[in-house]
């Protein structure tokens, strides 16, 4: 199959603190090293990109990535925050120039990495739309014959002829992904941004990426949603501090990177890093989540086959909160809920002052065999906004054999994640 993407050794530093290139006396160094046939000095300096230990001015967002895209190929890009898959798309998509290495591209790439990226604020959507074409190459005759198509699919008809500035983030993605997956790219790559869209236009958009695909296009798609990237995507790739940690079929690669913090099986993590939210206002912050069974409140990573079990986090509040929920989500080995709870109480919701607090949570079902995960938010009850959101949190094993040892789960294959209530009633007629 023919390659129409290739990344090679291609690395991204930066300067923290700094906004531009840096310093005179940097640019000096670069500049008599060259000439000396040198490799650049900063390159050697800096650290990967972790949050939480910076131990030079200098950051590597990527580190010698190399990929090859094939034409037609759908691929998902995946990693925690930080790990640097925005870095690697706005490289892609020519907004940054890379440190080192190179990018070779085959045919118009169109992006939707933020909301409103490519837009001019003061032009109304219909001009955004013809600018957004003519960026890409094409004619005014060509955009027209597809701007029927663009308007219909953002779904913003009405406010078409009123400048973009005005539009909410939600009406800004949904034109924002019009325009670049109805333009005829060869290569379509869209960010998390999706996210800010309502539930029916995610499902639109993926059905759109699908049949983007379908007409031999590629597409890259950046998502923490793992129920879309298993549907969309045949291949995903992980990243993990700025460095290629796996490439596979995305099944292996969801794998792979829900249990990439489960190095050792005999270590338990509780502690929750800041950087594992997926989303978070300031308001409040998760510090740490475990699993327990009934006969102590230490944490464990393995239960025994119907053993019953609670879930206890700790959770800072930073500011006084009303009308607050919390949810507890149990997830699959592919981080797919199976099974979903939340706070309220006849609708009697948390008031919650600034100051620590414990949640506990007595799980009301048994689990079948398998490997599973936590999932745990804080929100807004009334409007749904999200205060703090952690996914996939704290790898744990359900085993086959109860904890007597009298029982076993029979078959190999397990089918299904929750097993009911058992009460049978067999009658002969």
């Amino acid at each position: 199959m023919e390659s129409i993407l290739k990344i090679e050794n291609v690395s991204k530093q930066y300067r923290l603190g700094l906004v531009g290139t840096g310093t005179l006396s940097h640019d000096l160094n670069r500049w008599w090293s060259r000439i000396r046939g040198k490799e650049d000095p900063y390159l050697k300096i800096g650290s990967t990109n972790d949050r939480n230990t910076i131990d030079s001015e200098y950051v590597w967002a990527l580190k010698g990535i190399n990929l090859d895209i094939k034409k037609g190929e759908v691929v998902g890009i995946i990693g925690r925050n930080g790990a640097g898959k925005s870095t690697l798309l706005k490289l892609l998509s020519q907004v940054t120039n890379p440190t080192s290495g190179e990018i070779k591209i085959k045919g118009r790439i169109a992006s939707l990495l933020e909301v409103g990226t490519g837009f001019h604020p003061e032009l109304t959507g219909r001009e955004n739309v013809y600018l957004n074409g003519a960026i890409l190459g094409m004619s005014k005759i060509e955009i027209a014959s597809k701007f029927d198509k663009i308007l219909d699919f953002s779904g913003i008809g009405r406010y078409i002829d009123t400048p973009v500035k005005r539009y909410s983030s939600g009406m800004m993605v949904r034109l924002g992904f019009a325009v670049a997956a109805h333009l005829d790219p060869e290569i379509l790559v869209v960010d998390e941004v999706l996210a800010v869209g309502d539930a029916d236009f995610q499902k639109k958009c993926i059905a759109k990426m699908k049949e983007v695909a379908s007409e031999g296009r590629t597409v890259l798609f950046v998502s923490h949603n793992m129920t879309s990237i298993r549907n969309l995507c045949k291949r995903g790739i992980v990243l993990e501090s700025g460095l290629v940690t796996y490439v596979g079929n995305s099944n292996d690669a969801i794998s792979y990177y829900l249990n990439q913090s489960k190095k050792n099986d005999n270590i338990i993590v509780s502690q929750i890093d800041s950087n594992l939210s997926v989303h978070n206002t300031g308001e409040a912050k998760f510090k740490s989540a475990f699993i327990t069974n009934f006969e102590n409140d230490n944490p464990v990573n393995e239960l025994f086959y119907q053993e019953k079990f609670k879930i206890i986090s700790k959770i800072e509040i930073y500011k006084d909160l009303e009308n607050i929920s919390i949810s507890i989500s149990l997830l699959n080995e592919f981080g797919e809920t199976i099974s979903y709870a939340y706070y309220a109480n006849s609708r009697d919701l948390l008031e919650l002052e600034k100051g620590q607090y414990i949640i506990s949570f007595d799980m009301p079902i048994d689990l079948m065999p398998g490997n599973f995960a936590l999932g745990l938010s804080i929100y807004h009850f009334y409007s749904g906004s999200t205060i703090d959101y952690i996914d996939y949190f704290y790898p744990f094993k359900v085993n086959k054999e109860t904890n007597d040892k009298k029982k076993e789960y029979p078959w190999a294959t397990v089918r299904g994640y929750v097993e009911m209530n058992n009460s049978w009633h067999v009658k002969k007629i």
